[in-house]
């Protein structure tokens, strides 16, 4: 049976001028999660939301949090994001030095529990961990920034994943962020994708809500 395709839109691209409208038209589309990246400014070059702000918005979502920590030492912060009501939390492979440890400390926080791979990161770094997370986000970007051209090697490595999870009996979920659109976001689809990540597509288009319905219908 097939799943149904699952967006959640990046509330790096909102215009932060006008968030409650932003986030008004969020939860009257068809959108299935908020993703929203938290960045320090030292994993990646690039500061984004503190937990003040992010407070405010998870009062106003009606959507579930997706909440990917492009931070050092994440594990740090599980509580906070936990008191978001956070349902996933994502953090990066390449920031965890002890990835199943704070992988089954997420879980035991109460939330599902995400890993995220650079577009240089292969998939083949998963294989001790694939079985025990909920989903795995590819970036199809070097994370960082919104609204940069999509690398195209993101296709292949999301049928790397496929493979793996299916090999090992994996229940996660594919997430791909970065340079997701209607053309990509077909081909990502068509390889195995689960969560399409998106960001500029969505709130720069003149109309968010058929965006979003447009993206849905990727799926079916």
């Amino acid at each position: 049976m097939k799943k149904e395709l699952i967006i959640s839109p990046s509330l790096l691209a909102a215009n932060f001028g006008n968030l409650e409208r932003e986030l008004e038209k969020i939860n009257n589309s068809e959108a299935d999660w908020l993703h929203i990246d938290i960045m320090d400014g030292v994993f990646v070059p690039n500061i984004s939301f503190g937990f003040p702000v992010l407070k405010y918005v998870s009062k106003l979502s009606e959507k579930p949090l997706d909440v990917h920590l492009m931070i050092v030492q994440p594990e740090k912060f599980i509580h906070e994001v936990k008191d978001l009501g956070t349902m996933m939390m994502n953090v990066h492979y390449e920031a965890c030095v002890h990835l199943h440890r704070v992988v089954q400390q997420i879980k035991d926080a109460g939330m599902k529990a995400g890993v995220t791979l650079n577009p240089s990161t292969p998939v083949s770094m998963l294989e001790d961990i694939i079985r025990d997370v909920d989903m795995v986000l590819l970036m199809g970007v070097n994370p960082g920034f919104g609204g940069q051209k999509f690398i195209e090697h993101t296709i292949g490595k999301v049928r790397v994943l496929r493979e793996l999870i299916e090999r090992t009996g994996s229940s996660a979920l594919i997430e791909v962020d970065g340079g997701v659109n209607l053309d990509t976001g077909a081909r990502l689809v068509e390889a195995g994708t689960d969560v399409l990540v998106t960001g500029s597509a969505v709130f720069k288009a003149p109309d968010m809500g058929e965006m979003i319905h447009r993206l849905k219908m990727l799926g079916r």
